[in-house]
């Protein structure tokens, strides 16, 4: 044993290392970026090194490997798409133009009479995220609804609820483009 060098190493490395080009090669393809496929080749043999001693001589080791290198693109994919979700939603929130609240000349009665003409679908939205304050991945989670359903959900429950209140505000002299929050 020449440096902590066991049978282990050695049988790991001729079983595994012919196949590290093929790995490679089929990671690059997959994901498009050699120096993405790099890095999940390495994952995959690192994995596979770990668990080595699950592995049965005189099997495939070539299937064995890419069945672990597969596994770790799944998991870096998934790993990417939550980040890159969650990245999109924190835009999407900042991107959602501010609508001022209504003029202060309505009664709470009427605009609670409008709230609760709202479909049941919308008003929940509006009322967790407009009146709770609750951010749109928190009424997401609520709900059990997707956040671009949150978002949409929200833009037309608040357009209703304008409409429903436009009458009001136009008994009070209010014109239509002060009560659609400036003309948007």
């Amino acid at each position: 044993m020449i440096f902590g060098r066991s049978n282990k190493t050695g049988d790991f490395e001729s079983a595994a290392m012919p196949h590290l080009d093929a790995l490679f090669r089929t990671a690059a393809r997959v994901v498009g970026d050699r120096t993405e496929a790099e890095d999940l080749v390495q994952e995959a043999y690192l994995q596979a090194w770990k668990s080595f001693h699950r592995f049965e001589p005189g099997t495939n080791c070539r299937a064995w490997l890419f069945k672990i290198l597969f596994h770790v693109i799944q998991h870096h994919r998934r790993k990417w798409y939550s980040s890159r979700r969650h990245e999109t939603d924190e835009l999407l929130e900042q991107a959602v133009a501010y609508v001022p609240p209504g003029s202060q000349h309505l009664k709470d009665e009427e605009v609670l009479a409008a709230f609760e003409r709202l479909p049941g679908q919308y008003r929940d939205v509006v009322l967790l995220a407009d009146v709770e304050e609750f951010s749109y991945k928190e009424v997401a989670e609520a709900l059990k609804i997707p956040v671009g359903t949150v978002m949409s959900r929200l833009s037309r429950g608040r357009k209703l609820l304008r409409s429903e209140l436009a009458g009001f505000a136009e008994g009070y002299g209010l014109t239509k483009v002060e009560a659609n929050g400036g003309g948007r």
